[in-house]
């Protein structure tokens, strides 16, 4: 095998709690994390050059160790003593800086390349706890699926398979800080929390409108008063048909989840023209192994 084709995965977060801030700096987080079918595509190969390159279709993104798809590569091959070069070529669909996992996700899709090419035979497991080392999300995006995520978000559990529905994803034209959101989050006695036990009993029920009520993201309390157009997208998706509509991660992406194809169409084209969101999707929970 010369060369190997793979796909990155976006993921949603159904729910998403704080639990507290811990004394290094880092939150605890209980989440409950959706794959969906917005990818981006790797395609990797063997060189003779014995480094390793990166190129992308954004001219903006940095292709070195700054990007996880180049340290992933890098780890692997510093690991195993792999002589070839590794050549990467990434094309960019997953909204940057989106509470998407796209930087994440990459970085699975990499280590799951590398894996195959070379023949280096890591389990799934394996190529999760090496994962852990890039960044929280990363284990996620190897194991892919319905899961709650714990401890800083590395802690996966496997959770029954989301209801498939269509899904519309809206990317204002903002940018938001992460660290901004978690520096400025009010933790307190009066901090209402969503119920992740309950929404994950949803997803076992296989009940997506009570899915749809019992979403919740924490961090919400601090994005939609500094950028009320994640309000005004949210509303704007319920008043078109979605059964819920909430922020992504740290945001600024937000998503909706519909019960029929036809209203999801419909409300997608309505998005567009609402001129509210930057980049507009639409798309479905994914649920198959790789």
């Amino acid at each position: 095998m010369k060369n190997i084709s793979v796909k990155a995965l976006a993921k949603i977060n159904l729910g998403l709690d704080v639990v507290r801030r811990r004394e290094d700096g880092y939150h605890e987080v209980r989440m409950v994390m959706q794959t969906i079918h917005l990818f981006d595509r790797l395609e990797i190969a063997k060189t003779t050059s014995g480094g390793i390159t990166l190129t992308t279709n954004l001219p903006f993104l940095p292709a070195n160790e700054n990007n996880l798809a180049f340290k992933a590569a890098k780890m692997l091959k510093d690991e195993f003593g792999i002589r070839d070069g590794i050549d990467i070529k990434l094309h960019k669909h997953i909204p940057v800086a989106a509470g998407m996992a796209g930087g994440s996700t990459d970085g699975a899709a990499v280590l799951y390349g590398v894996n195959k090419l070379f023949g280096l035979g890591l389990s799934r497991q394996d190529l999760m706890e090496r994962g852990v080392n890039l960044g929280a999300d990363v284990p996620y995006c190897v194991m892919r699926g319905t899961a709650l995520a714990e401890g800083i978000g590395e802690k996966i559990t496997p959770l029954p398979p989301m209801v498939k529905c269509p899904v519309l994803i809206a990317k204002p034209q903002i940018s938001v800080s992460t660290r901004f959101v978690y520096e400025n989050l009010k933790l307190n006695t009066e901090t209402v929390h969503p119920d992740i036990d309950r929404l994950t009993e949803d997803i076992r029920n296989k009940d997506l409108g009570a899915i749809a009520d019992d979403m919740g993201n924490l961090l919400e309390t601090v994005t939609i008063p500094n950028y009320p157009v994640i309000a005004d997208i949210k509303r704007h998706m319920r008043e078109h048909g979605a059964v819920g509509a909430m922020m992504s991660g740290s945001g600024p992406t937000v998503f909706g989840l519909f019960d029929n194809d036809d209203a999801a169409a419909d409300a997608c084209e309505a998005m567009r023209e609402s001129g509210l969101a930057k980049q507009v999707y639409l798309t479905s929970i994914y649920n198959n192994a790789r």
